[in-house]
């Protein structure tokens, strides 16, 4: 047996203390469930804690996409049918995000943009992106309304998260392919982009680092995302969104989303700069008025509070690309963890993701 020389020593050595110092785990964080090599992304939690966890199948594992989490198990949601992924309107296609309303109905965003509009950086030979929104009663376990977006770009669109304003029959979606907020009256189903490549929408050029690992792609273009995260207020009063690629959050009264005769420039003068915040995905608002928000490169859950500070919740080292949100009335933050930066695409083709896939939850503040 070779007997290892001093600099080996040395060198063992630094490689035990670097690795300790990228793990550190927090006793705050609780895994809730995990779902082996099946990337989790959308979440939400109702009034009565029910939690549904959507999953994009991106890696191909997933059985269901759109499923109710129980004692640790996925069950498809609302059923068996819907989770064929046979394609057309009474069947999911990859749902991207999830959004429990007020009066607890699920609104299922099933999103599959072209090449342009999708933030995964996979490639497709789709010149035209595939979207609805899907409403479900969750009282009755039964869809009750599918929207097409028949007026929507889908060439370059991008649908990525929604948000449901009961009080003004509204729904809010980012949509990084556009650089653009999309409102859909939900009465008519009709669609308005705005916001369309202002400063507030927008990508700045900044390249996300993760343990000195730039996120780049094979041809060395880096990861970038246009509007993404977003939050409403429980008052309906405030959205609040950013992109991925921008320090800063932005807020935008309600009232002037929803009024369609209000003129883009109008819209700008009401945007709102609320300071400094990292780089983010998730966006989510609880009942106190906190805003909480996924803070990637520092691995961690930060929130704004109605002051205006920012306090870090939690952090801990498997918390990899938090991204969405959902609160319960048990005082419980939950959210799942998409590691889109370990995936092949941004890792020169190594598959770099720590299996399991996982959902977390911790205390609210």
């Amino acid at each position: 047996m070779m007997k290892k020389t001093g600099i080996s020593l040395i060198m063992a050595a630094i490689f035990t203390q670097v690795s300790a110092q990228e793990k550190f785990h927090s006793d705050a964080l609780e895994t809730v469930a995990t779902f082996g090599k099946s990337m989790a992304i959308g979440l939400t939690v109702t009034s009565d804690n029910r939690i549904f966890v959507a999953f994009p199948d991106y890696n191909g594992d997933g059985k269901y996409t759109l499923t109710e989490q129980k004692d640790g198990k996925v069950i498809a949601y609302p059923d068996k049918k819907w989770n064929t992924r046979s394609g057309g309107k009474d069947h999911f296609l990859r749902v991207q995000d999830l959004y429990a309303d007020a009066e607890d109905n699920l609104w299922v965003l099933d999103s599959k943009p072209a090449s342009q509009g999708s933030v995964f950086g996979d490639k497709t030979e789709d010149t035209e992106g595939h979207f609805k929104l899907v409403k479900i009663n969750t009282g009755k376990d039964r869809v009750e309304r599918v929207y097409a977006f028949e007026d929507l770009d889908k060439s370059i669109s991008g649908l990525n998260d929604v948000r449901v304003d009961i009080q003004k029959n509204m729904a809010y979606l980012s949509d990084p392919g556009q650089a653009a907020i999309v409102v859909l009256d939900l009465n008519t189903g009709k669609t308005r982009s705005v916001l369309r490549k202002t400063a507030f929408t927008t990508a700045d050029a900044i390249v996300l680092n993760y343990r000195g690992r730039e996120m780049r792609d094979s041809g060395g273009r880096p990861f970038s995302s246009h509007v993404n995260g977003i939050a409403l207020t429980k008052d309906f009063r405030y959205f609040y969104f950013k992109p991925i690629n921008k320090k800063n959050l932005y807020r935008i009264e309600t009232r002037y989303l929803a009024d369609p005769e209000l003129p883009d420039t109008e819209l700008r003068r009401n945007v709102e700069d609320m300071g400094a915040v990292g780089i983010t995905h998730g966006l989510v608002a609880d009942s106190r008025g906190n805003i909480f928000l996924t803070t990637s490169e520092s691995y961690s859950i930060t929130y704004r509070s109605p002051d205006g500070k920012l306090h870090t919740l939690v952090r801990d080292s498997r918390l990899l690309w938090p991204d969405s949100l959902g609160t319960g009335t048990d005082e419980y933050l939950y959210f799942t963890c998409a590691q889109l930066q370990r995936l092949p695409q941004w890792n020169e083709g190594e598959d770099r993701t720590e299996y399991p896939y996982a959902m977390y939850r911790v205390k609210l503040p």
